[in-house]
């Protein structure tokens, strides 16, 4: 007796647990793997206070010089603010630095975060020379700032502003947003300036405070040549990218009824529900181990 209660506990057992196993395997197979959360982007942001893209030919075009230069240029994902004052080219005026910008103000900032992206800069009492005008600067302005915002979910937005005057090669003048502003000396040169220059998309924005098409070239001399462009207050944004919603895992709910309800339809009409396989499953285990313990226990008796 107790040698067929020490064999048949065993195989109890073993029915319980192989029964147990098929059931619990039948859930995680239904609900199958939880839907990926993609990440989202933070967007971007640049803005630079000057920029300059210049030919510079001095001594009758014997000597070709880039004046390329860019003054506190930020670009983020990562928050940065710059506030360098003056920028300088070397070996331009007979080889020694030349300054390009010289100002009270000069900062640029990009900022971005989940909410949004930001960029901005502030530029006051600047002047701005190019070589072969030594004393006569090329542009002189009181303020002028620049914006850039993109926030998440809302229309992107840029503007540009200018307080105080603007002298340009010695000459009072009045910007307009309208149109570009013409600006010629005789003897000096020619400049055309745009101000508050803006763009905007579903997602970016740019602006550019003041962009001016130079060309100088003192008296006609060819000693110094200056022919390109140059820019303050350039700024940039771009929104965050909304992170896709994720979808709910799709979960086949068992047909349940009440215990004695007649079934309306059979196996065969319907093909069974979601969980029919895990039951068969379950059912051959049970069968298959309660065969096994019989077996086992009339092989003892014997």
């Amino acid at each position: 007796m107790n040698a067929n209660t020490d064999f048949r506990m065993p195989a109890r057992r073993f029915t319980a647990t192989a029964a147990a196993t098929v059931l619990a395997a039948g859930p995680m197979v239904l609900g199958g793997a939880g839907s990926a959360h993609a990440s989202a982007d933070h967007g971007r942001a640049s803005a630079v206070v000057l920029r300059t893209g210049l030919d510079v030919s001095l001594l009758n075009k014997t000597v070709n010089v880039p004046l390329a230069v860019s003054l506190n240029e930020v670009r983020a994902p990562r928050s940065v603010e710059r506030n360098a004052l003056t920028a300088r080219l070397d070996g331009v005026d007979g080889g020694q630095p030349f300054s390009v910008l010289r100002a009270d103000v000069a900062s640029a900032k990009a900022t971005v975060s989940a909410s949004g992206a930001e960029a901005s800069t502030n530029l006051t009492h600047a002047r701005i020379h190019v070589p072969g005008l030594p004393l006569l600067s090329l542009i002189e302005v009181g303020q002028v700032t620049s914006k850039a915002t993109c926030e998440a979910g809302r229309k992107p937005a840029a503007s540009a502003t200018l307080l105080g005057g603007v002298t340009v090669l010695g000459k009072k003048v009045t910007l307009t947003v309208g149109g570009p502003t013409e600006v010629k000396v005789p003897g000096v040169g020619e400049v055309r300036i745009d101000f508050s220059k803006t763009r905007t998309t579903s997602r970016t924005a740019a602006a550019s405070a003041l962009e001016l098409h130079v060309s100088v070239n003192p008296l006609k001399l060819n000693v110094a040549d200056v022919e390109g462009t140059l820019t303050l207050g350039s700024v940039t944004c771009e929104s965050p990218s909304a992170a896709p919603a994720s979808a709910p895992a799709s979960v086949s709910a068992p047909d349940i009824k009440p215990q004695g309800a007649p079934a309306k339809s059979g196996l065969a009409e319907t093909g069974g529900t979601s969980t029919t396989p895990f039951v068969v499953g379950a059912a051959v285990v049970l069968l298959a181990a309660g065969g096994a313990a019989v077996a086992l226990g009339r092989r003892h008796r014997s």
